[in-house]
C-alpha cells in the first residue's frame, strides 16, 4: 500500500477551518471564539496579567526607568545632581538590573497563567492514496478539532510556584535599588575626586609659584653675597620639588577626568566640566546614636531586602518540591469533526476528570525536597551574613563620618596656622633676619596644610555619602541637602 499526505498544523491562526461552512454553526462559532480569545487578549494588552507594570520605580531620582536620559546642554557645567543622574541612565549596570527585574516580573505572570485553562486548536488536511480501497483513487481528509486541559486542584503545587516567582521578583527589585545605589555612590565619588584634583592641582602650582620666588630671592641674596651657596640650593631644591608636585597633580586631574567620563558613560576625551563645589563646611556637634543606625539601616537596605525575599523563595521552593508528589485532579474538554471526501462528516466528543497520582519515582521527589530545604538553609545564611554586614556597614561609615568632621576642623585650623607662620618666615628672610631653611620649612608646612584640608574635605564628603548608602538612603534628598549646605 502506498500513501502520501500532506499534513497542516496549526494554533488558533488556524480558525478558517472553523470558521468553514462544512461545520455545524454551533462548533464553528464556539470554535472561532475560543481561538481567536488569546489572539485578542494579546491584541488588548501586552501584559494582562499586569507584572510588567507591578516593577517599582527607582525612588529618589530623576530617572524612574529605562525611558532615554533627558539631555544635558553642551557646554553648561554640571553639578552634583547632573553627574548622579548621567550615571544612572547610562550606566550598563542599571539597565541590566532593571531588565532583570523586568524578567522576573514575567515569571511572575508564567505562575499565574497555570491557574487558566489552555486551550489549543489542531487542523489536518491530507491526500491520500490507497491500492486497497477505493480503486487506487486519491481521497482527502479533513480533520478539526479544539482541546481543553484544566488543572483543577494540585495540593498547593501552583501556589508554591507563585509564591517563589513573586519572591524572586521581590529579590530582583530590591538587587536592582543595590545596584542604583551602588552606581549612585560611584557617580558622587567621581564628582568629588574630580574636584580633590582640581584643587590639589592649583594647591600645587601655589606651592610652586610661592617656592620659585623663594629661589629668585636667595638668588638675589647669594648674588650680593648676604646668603650661602648652600641657601641658594637649598631654594633651588625645593623649587624642583614643587615642579614635580605639579606634574603629578596634573596626572591626578586627568585621572579624575577619565574616572568622571567613564562614569557618566561618555569617552575619556569628553570629560565635562564641573559647577564648582566649595569646601565641606560640616555642621558641628555630628552624633547619633549608631545602634539606632543599625537598626534603620536593616529595614531599609536593599541587599538585606533581597536576601530576605531570596530566602522566602526558597521556602516556597521547598513547598512545591513536597507538592509534586501529591495527586492533581484535572479536566479535560475535547470536540473534533472529521470529514473524508465522499463519506459523511464524523462529529466526536469528550470530557472527562482525570486524577493523577503519582506512586513511585524512582525517590526523585525526595532528594528534590532535601535539595530545596538544603537551598533554603544557604538563603537564611546568606540573608543573615548580609545582615551582620549592614551593621557593620553602618558602624565603620558612622566612624568614617565622625573622623572626617573632626579631621575638617583641625585641617581648618592648621591652614590657618601654617599661612601665618609661612607670612612670618617670608617676612623675616626678606628683612635679612630669617634664615632660607626657616622659610623653606614654613612653606613646605604650608602646601601640607593645604593638602591636608583639601583631602579631609574630600574625606567629609565622601564619607558623608558612604552613611547614607551604608543606611539605605542614598537619593536625591541627600543631593539637595549638600547643594543648599554648600552653596556659595
Amino acid at each position: 500500500m502506498k500513501t502520501s499526505t500532506l499534513n497542516s498544523k496549526a494554533g488558533t491562526s488556524a480558525s478558517p477551518w472553523f470558521c468553514g461552512a462544512d461545520f455545524p454553526a454551533a462548533l464553528r462559532r464556539g470554535a472561532c471564539m475560543i481561538a481567536l480569545l488569546p489572539v485578542l487578549a494579546t491584541a488588548q494588552s501586552s501584559d494582562p496579567f499586569g507584572t510588567l507594570a507591578a516593577v517599582p520605580p527607582l525612588t529618589g531620582v530623576r530617572s524612574t526607568g529605562p525611558a532615554p536620559c533627558q539631555p544635558t546642554e553642551t557646554g553648561q557645567p554640571l553639578n552634583l545632581i547632573d553627574v548622579v543622574d548621567l550615571a544612572l541612565c547610562n550606566n550598563p549596570r542599571t539597565r541590566e538590573a532593571w531588565a532583570y527585574a523586568r524578567a522576573q516580573a514575567a515569571q511572575v505572570g508564567v505562575a499565574q497563567a497555570a491557574y487558566l485553562p489552555s486551550v489549543s486548536a489542531s487542523v489536518t488536511a491530507s491526500r491520500n492514496r490507497s491500492e486497497a480501497t477505493r480503486n487506487n483513487d486519491p481521497f482527502s481528509q479533513q480533520t478539526a478539532g479544539l482541546n481543553l486541559s484544566y488543572v483543577l486542584y494540585d495540593f498547593g503545587a501552583r501556589a508554591a510556584n507563585l509564591e517563589n516567582a513573586r519572591q524572586l521578583f521581590a529579590a530582583a527589585a530590591a538587587s536592582r535599588d543595590a545596584a542604583v545605589q551602588s552606581i549612585f555612590l560611584a557617580a558622587m565619588q567621581a564628582f568629588f575626586l574630580r574636584h580633590t584634583a582640581d584643587a590639589v592641582l592649583e594647591a600645587s602650582r601655589q606651592s610652586e609659584k610661592t617656592s620659585l620666588e623663594s629661589f629668585n630671592a636667595a638668588e638675589a641674596r647669594y648674588r650680593v653675597g648676604a646668603a650661602t651657596p648652600a641657601d641658594r640650593l637649598q631654594a633651588r631644591t625645593a623649587h624642583a620639588q614643587a615642579v614635580l608636585n605639579r606634574i603629578t597633580a596634573e596626572g591626578a586631574v586627568k585621572t579624575a577626568q577619565g574616572l568622571l567620563a567613564n562614569t557618566i558613560g561618555a569617552d575619556p576625551t569628553r570629560s565635562p566640566t564641573l559647577s564648582p563645589m566649595p569646601p565641606a563646611a560640616p555642621e558641628s556637634g555630628f552624633e547619633a546614636d549608631v545602634a539606632q543606625l543599625i537598626e534603620t539601616a536593616r529595614l531599609r537596605r536593599p541587599d538585606l531586602a533581597a536576601a530576605e525575599a531570596q530566602f522566602r523563595a526558597a521556602q516556597a521552593g521547598i513547598e512545591s518540591a513536597q507538592a509534586s508528589h501529591l495527586p492533581t485532579l484535572s479536566l479535560g474538554v475535547n470536540t473534533a469533526r472529521s470529514h473524508l471526501s465522499g463519506q459523511p462528516s464524523i462529529d466526536s466528543s469528550n470530557i472527562g476528570l482525570t486524577l493523577s497520582i503519582p506512586i513511585f519515582s524512582g525517590f526523585s521527589t525526595t532528594y528534590k525536597v532535601l535539595t530545596a530545604e538544603a537551598q533554603a538553609d544557604v538563603q537564611a545564611a546568606r540573608r543573615d551574613q548580609v545582615r551582620l554586614q549592614v551593621g557593620l556597614d553602618v558602624w565603620n561609615a558612622y566612624a568614617a563620618l565622625t573622623t572626617a568632621t573632626q579631621s575638617v576642623k583641625s585641617a581648618d585650623e592648621l591652614l590657618e596656622s601654617a599661612t601665618l607662620s609661612e607670612r612670618m618666615a617670608a617676612g623675616r628672610y626678606q628683612a635679612g633676619v630669617g634664615s632660607i631653611l626657616d622659610l623653606l620649612t614654613a612653606q613646605t608646612a604650608l602646601a601640607n596644610a593645604r593638602l591636608s584640608r583639601i583631602q579631609a574635605g574630600f574625606n567629609w564628603y565622601t564619607a558623608r555619602a558612604g552613611l547614607a548608602q551604608a543606611m539605605g538612603a542614598l537619593d536625591s534628598n541627600l543631593l539637595d541637602e549638600l547643594s543648599v549646605k554648600n552653596r556659595p
